[in-house]
């Protein structure tokens, strides 16, 4: 592995580890204001990672890692995830919804502050829009170093979390864009829904859809948000 192969591991990974306790620390927290104390007495509330790592090793360390070396460096994925109660679910699917909902719009938050942090290196001649735009390079340095570092890290942080955010509200299971249908149904209606969504049949099938979806959908929605990054640019 060449040293820049190994230093853009490197954003890669705190990148992605900053973004995955983001969401798993949203789930914890909406379950704690919702009633539901599990993951906040498991200690997931909080933006430090190490109860997250400790919760998921394997997706929070292993899987990203050999992900990054299988790409070749073309980019890192993993999992988290956070503990709730299924009888506080039942009780409160509404609540259990939106839950599931906090941790897409922690990604989608993340995304935001990106972009502010793009525009306003682009307001101060650190960074440019480029003619080519890749995941880990959404905006590029006029200079090597840690302007190129920094324009390394806002570039995937925008990337991983728009994918991420996109890819977590796709209504199926065991997806969060699926839990999050209950804010639309009845009490009861939410609660069959959450029944039969718990399903591992379901949730495999789910999963395989999702990744097929994903493939056609998350394209035009990659050029949607750059040409609402950098307007009037046309990127295609």
């Amino acid at each position: 592995m060449s040293p820049e192969i190994f230093a853009l591991g490197a954003v890669w990974y705190v990148v992605f580890l900053l973004s995955l306790t983001c969401h798993e620390a949203a789930h914890a927290l909406a379950a704690k204001i919702g009633g539901d104390l599990t993951a906040f007495h498991a200690g997931q509330v909080t933006l430090d990672p190490t109860p997250h790592i400790r919760r998921e090793p394997f997706g929070t360390i292993l899987f990203p890692l050999l992900s990054f070396a299988l790409s070749s460096g073309g980019w890192m994925i993993g999992w988290g995830s956070a503990p709730y109660d299924p009888t506080w679910q039942q009780r409160y699917p509404r609540r259990a919804a939106w839950m599931a909902l906090a941790g897409p719009l922690a990604n989608f938050v993340l995304v935001l502050i990106a972009a502010a942090a793009i525009w306003i290196g682009i307001g101060a001649g650190v960074f440019y829009a480029p003619e080519s735009i890749k995941f880990t390079q959404v905006v590029a340095s006029h200079e090597i170093g840690v302007p190129h570092a920094l324009a390394t890290f806002f570039s995937i942080l925008f990337t991983l979390n728009l994918l991420l955010g996109t890819f977590n509200l796709l209504p199926v299971p065991p997806l969060d864009g699926n839990a999050a249908i209950g804010l639309f149904l009845s009490e009861r209606a939410a609660l069959k829904f959450a029944e039969l969504s718990h399903n591992q049949i379901f949730s495999l099938i789910g999963l395989l859809a999702a990744w097929k979806i994903f493939d056609v959908l998350f394209s035009p929605i990659f050029t949607f948000a750059l040409n609402l990054l950098y307007p009037g640019a046309n990127y295609q």
